[in-house]
């Protein structure tokens, strides 16, 4: 074979090889892969709703990203400030998406004069108009057929200054901070729509500001763009409200937000978050100071996949706590998506789980946590919930002594159902902060009694129940873990009955309140907001 043939022969499986890298390259590029996340009511009109978690999967030529109203300056200083504190990791989202593929579309709405005659303005304007799938309206109200009343009230504006801004035309352009590239688009109408069946775009993520306003409203947002049938979500960790925490629901600014993402979760579209595209942790605003308290559910008996929310809506989030719920896939009862980003910044971990055998990467997050000093709150079947029996044992990893190395308990089983569980002060705990206004003469066991003796040396016993003819076992104790003493609070009460009675809310409330070292709302304080 002659030389030229010999090194065509041996350099053409290189090159196929070096082809197909570089088609898998492209092909991972123009891929999104963006998880969701969506609440879905359990039962029609029973008013409790499941968060769920699934990967979408787009392809970034056909996706734009729309950029609401991230203007230069706000009548409101508040929200001025947040617009600006939230637009370098918004422009550093938009680069990356870019470099993927995504058409951006600006959005300052109002501010067309400054754009005049530049190549993005002059892009949108080239759009050839298209047939709509429904009218396109100019501002897309409440639409009451698909949506309750917004969760917050904003007739007033929204300023959560005190004393409130003036109320004037402050904005001129889009943010500096947020850069316009050359193939980026500028418009503040349905032209957006028009660029979008120019260009086949059938997946949208909005981004800006203000949620419950422009964000739902404009006519290139999130109400039109359902409307049109275009695939929606919007960046949860991307947004803000305008909304003054002292109106209705009189809850912090950062909880009125969170308010404002459920509705949308609920109502309108999935949401995604920064880490999609950047990796990390969730974009916060450094205001948002409220402790961080991430619920892990999956047990199928007690029904806190129901009752946890519950409680955390009528309890916690107006007393300024953020709350996550992360609960196990509807296929796969012990994956639990979410759970390592949640447990990042998380204060305090609330473990609601039976029998799981967690993915390795997952049960070493929750270490992770114990190992930082962070503390945790076991609820019921927390005691056996990292020890799966059987065949589950094989489906992920287990922490068979978790109850006694964390808890400081000793469970081995429980009584029969059907007694009530009476339930006293454990000796010398009568006066524990612990049970600041829980009436123990009110308090009831629903569930059966769990044979949990003896504790360990460390626990410290604070509730103790009893049924007639056994001996009486604790079902309420503190304890710490490792070498910087996280705190841990373990109840064995938690059944689906127990959270019909305030005096156990009231207990579950103090423990939270006690791990994240918030303050005791007094005896007589009443327990929800009504």
């Amino acid at each position: 074979m002659k030389t030229p043939q010999l090194l065509r022969y041996l350099l053409s499986p290189l090159l196929a090889a070096l082809l197909s890298h570089l088609l898998a390259a492209a092909e991972q590029t123009q891929t999104l892969r963006l998880p969701t996340r969506v609440q879905a009511e359990s039962a029609k009109g029973g008013g409790i709703w499941q968060t769920s978690e699934s990967a979408a999967t787009w392809d970034a030529r056909k996706t734009a990203i729309v950029v609401c109203d991230m203007w230069d300056k706000h009548w409101c200083e508040g929200a001025t400030r947040r617009v600006g504190e939230m637009a370098p990791r918004m422009n550093e989202v938009i680069k990356k998406a870019r470099e993927q593929g995504v058409f951006i579309i600006h959005c300052p709405s109002d501010t067309m004069k400054f754009y005049d005659g530049t190549p993005g303005r002059k892009l949108a304007q080239a759009a050839p108009k298209a047939t709509p799938k429904v009218p396109l309206q100019n501002w897309c109200s409440l639409d009451k057929t698909k949506e309750p009343p917004l969760p917050i009230d904003d007739a007033d504006g929204g300023c959560d200054e005190h004393p409130q801004c003036k109320n004037y035309k402050a904005w001129s352009r889009q943010i500096a901070m947020i850069e316009v590239k050359d193939g980026d688009s500028i418009t503040d109408s349905a032209e957006a729509y028009y660029l979008m069946q120019q260009r086949g775009i059938e997946n949208v993520i909005v981004m800006g500001v203000h949620l419950n306003m422009c964000v739902l409203g404009r006519p290139f947002s999130i109400r039109q763009m359902v409307a049109q049938g275009k695939n929606v979500v919007l960046m949860r960790d991307m947004t803000d409200t305008m909304y003054n925490s002292r109106q209705r629901p009189f809850v912090p600014h950062p909880a009125g937000t969170d308010l404002m993402l459920a509705h949308v979760e609920r109502h309108w579209c999935p949401t995604i978050s920064s880490v999609a595209f950047l990796g990390g942790s969730e974009f916060r605003f450094s205001e948002d100071k409220r402790p961080h308290v991430v619920m892990l559910i999956g047990e199928d008996e007690y029904k806190t996949r129901e009752t946890l929310p519950v409680f955390a809506q009528k309890n916690l989030a107006w007393r300024g706590l953020r709350v996550s719920f992360i609960q196990q896939e509807a296929s796969d009862k012990h994956r639990f998506p979410g759970l390592n980003e949640a447990l990042r910044d998380a204060d305090v971990l609330l473990v609601s789980l039976r029998r799981r055998a967690l993915p390795k990467e997952q049960l070493d997050a929750v270490r992770a946590h114990l190992n930082a000093g962070k503390p945790l709150i076991g609820i019921r079947t927390a005691s056996h919930g990292f020890a799966p029996r059987g065949k589950d044992a094989e489906k992920g990893d287990s922490w068979n002594t978790f109850d006694p190395d964390v808890l400081g308990g000793n469970y081995v089983g429980h009584h029969g159902h059907g007694p009530k569980t009476s339930i006293k002060a454990a000796p010398g705990a009568e006066a524990d902060a612990l049970l600041t206004g829980v009436d123990l003469q009110q308090l009831i066991g629903n569930g059966s009694l769990y044979q949990v003796s003896p504790l360990k040396e460390s626990a410290k016993p604070l509730l103790i129940g009893s049924i007639e003819g056994k001996p009486a076992e604790p079902v309420a104790w503190t304890n710490t873990y490792g070498a910087k003493k996280a705190r841990v609070f373990y109840t064995s009460l938690g059944h689906a009955d127990d959270f019909a009675n305030p005096n156990f809310c009231r207990l579950l409330l103090n423990s939270i309140l006690w791990s994240t070292a918030q303050p005791m709302p007094p005896k007589d304080a009443p327990l929800a907001r009504p």
